[in-house]
């Protein structure tokens, strides 16, 4: 058989969760995720690639199957596709943390009591006529409940209340709840109706109405937030504040039993967050917990998801039963750079798919050998070949050919994309050397002197320089993507 044939069936999936059609079948169990769903931990932070997503999709497809959530109905907080719907909070003025929190409890009131009275439809206990009374009154009662509408509505509410013009009575949004609008104001040209009854309902109350109204059906609701990192692209005047107000609500929210929070946020975003002091971080840090992989974690990831393509095992004429390694050696040479002291082929993938943080995330690993298995595809169509046991599906030069297209990739989708005014000085070392010293940093940055110091300190937090000894090193991940060359910058 012509290994192009092999190398058409071979899949081992999309290294972006969201595309990934298959992850059903070979998504790895770790012990992070057994503890996440055993109610251990609520928060999981991760840098991006390292699998946040890959869980919450399993999760959010799986809950009701697995026996531990057998009482829990989860909600997503979120839109999984399109613009981040907290987005929407950049086009008002902004407010302060403690209004931002506000904002928080009153959505998860609306999202959460729009999905109890929608599920129950019309079969009310006492507590969820208040709640639906709560909800009309302060004209949150949506008809549909997704997190995408429930948040429109509260962003048209709070985006009134901020064009308030003359009333007899004047307010904002407060820290201690929503008001709701008595007199007759005008906003705009929007005239909002009288309601009879309060002026504002304080979080507090109504959050505990919610608490007993879901009570009533004996679950606990889990309302579960990703894509944090993307919500604020482009302003980031509101991001911290928004996000430092999340997690204080976060903590206030523990004392209501029936509702829990679930937080997927990347970790850079999360140092951003708490950067300059938090109050009772400790908190926030006993219900976190960090995704990271090794070697060993990462090659399991790799070949269950070989194994699971039946045809591939098939035409590579090997059974799942045969040992991993075997299966490695079947489909990569023993080196990639032939040498007595050249490392072995998995430890030279390994090396190279790191940052400076030492972070080796699944995705990396995964466009790794996707994007050799394309270089080795090409390579077919030129010199076509029989598939032979005695040699590999993938030779070499491909899986070389593999890190260029994965760096290029990840210096433009990643370390410059995500890195803001950083990005301006990672250009500086392009068509450089990958190995520093302090005076050859300096003299690269082109910065004010007292700067340096701190410039180098942000990208070793970004990843971008690995303090090796004396000397500062560009991971080789990055290398490529920037014409970096092997050697020292200074004699």
């Amino acid at each position: 058989m012509q290994a192009s044939e092999i190398l058409r069936v071979m899949d081992i999936g999309n290294s972006v969760a969201e595309f990934d059609h298959h992850l059903q079948v070979y998504f790895l169990e770790t012990q992070i995720y057994l503890d996440f769903v055993n109610g251990k931990y609520d928060i999981i932070s991760g840098d991006k690639g390292t699998g946040k997503t890959a869980i919450y999709k399993i999760i959010k497809e799986r809950y009701r199957e697995i026996p531990q959530l057998n009482t829990v109905e989860l909600i997503a907080g979120f839109n999984d596709t399109g613009n981040p719907i907290f987005q929407r909070l950049s086009e008002v003025e902004a407010l302060t943390e403690g209004q931002y929190s506000t904002v928080w409890k009153t959505y998860f009131l609306s999202l959460i009591g729009n999905f109890l009275l929608d599920v129950c439809e019309g079969e009310y206990t006492e507590n969820m006529q208040k709640l639906d009374r709560v909800l009309e009154s302060l004209d949150l009662r949506t008809a549909d409940p997704n997190a995408g509408t429930v948040f429109s509505q509260l962003s048209n509410l709070i985006r009134r209340l901020m064009q308030l013009k003359s009333a007899e009575v004047t307010f904002s949004v407060t820290e201690a709840g929503m008001p709701v609008i008595i007199p007759k104001l005008q906003f705009g040209d929007i005239t909002q109706h009288e309601v009879s009854g309060i002026k504002i309902i304080y979080n507090e109350e109504a959050l505990e109405l919610l608490n007993k109204a879901i009570a009533d059906l004996e679950i606990t609701i889990w309302v579960v937030l990703d894509r944090l990192d993307e919500a604020f692209v482009g302003f980031p005047q509101i991001e911290t504040p928004v996000l430092r107000a999340l997690f204080r609500t976060y903590l206030d929210l523990q004392i209501y039993e029936m509702l829990k929070l679930k937080l997927f946020v990347r970790n850079d975003l999360f140092r951003k967050v708490v950067q300059g002091g938090f109050v009772n971080l400790t908190h926030i840090n006993a219900m976190r917990v960090q995704l990271s992989w090794n070697p060993d974690d990462l090659f399991s990831l790799l070949m269950r998801r070989i194994q699971q393509k039946r045809e591939f095992m098939e035409y590579i004429d090997i059974e799942n039963k045969t040992s991993e390694m075997n299966l490695f050696s079947r489909l990569f040479p023993d080196q990639v750079d032939v040498g007595e002291k050249k490392p072995k082929t998995w430890n030279w993938m390994m090396s190279r798919i790191r940052d400076g943080n030492n972070i080796m995330p699944p995705r990396n690993l995964i466009d790794l050998v996707n994007k050799s298995r394309e270089a080795q595809a090409r390579r077919e169509e030129r010199a076509p070949r029989e598939f032979s046991r005695n040699i590999p599906l993938i030779e070499g030069d491909s899986i070389r050919k593999g890190l260029d297209a994965l760096s290029s990739q990840r210096v433009e989708d990643t370390l410059l994309a995500e890195s803001g005014e950083y990005a301006l000085y990672i250009e500086k070392f392009r068509n450089s050397k990958a190995e520093h010293n302090y005076d050859t940093l300096s003299s690269t940055l082109q910065a004010p002197e007292d700067e340096v110091s701190r410039i180098i300190k942000e990208l070793k937090l970004l990843g971008f320089l690995e303090p090796v000894g004396d000397t500062y090193k560009i991971p080789m991940l990055f290398r490529s993507g920037l014409n970096i060359t092997q050697g020292k910058a200074f004699a």
